[in-house]
């Protein structure tokens, strides 16, 4: 039973952190040409890119760039992210040779 009550706990934490993640995606109407998104934005753009990705298969508002940024620093805080996120993946696991 307390097995049952772990698995539905993290289930509804899953799905209650996916919503927060998805809280500000690009292309979702907060950014438009005079307030662009700028560096932070990028690195958290960045960082749920796959989810934009995801969700962007069934909405057509939802991009994983946002087109109204501040150009340079938009890009650079959104690559360190990507970079980051996803090179850290590998990083972080352990060769079955180092044992």
């Amino acid at each position: 039973m307390k097995m049952r009550k772990s698995m539905v706990f993290s289930g509804l934490a899953l799905v209650l952190m996916l919503f927060i993640l998805t809280g500000c995606i690009p292309g979702d109407g907060s950014y438009d040409f005079d307030k662009p998104a700028g560096f932070l934005s990028g690195v958290w753009h960045g960082w749920i890119a796959p989810l934009s990705l995801i969700m962007g298969i069934f909405s057509e508002t939802v991009r994983v760039y946002e087109v109204f940024n501040t150009g340079w620093w938009y890009d650079f805080g959104f690559y360190i992210a990507v970079i980051s996120g996803f090179g850290g993946l590998s990083l972080s696991r352990k060769n079955k040779k180092d044992k």
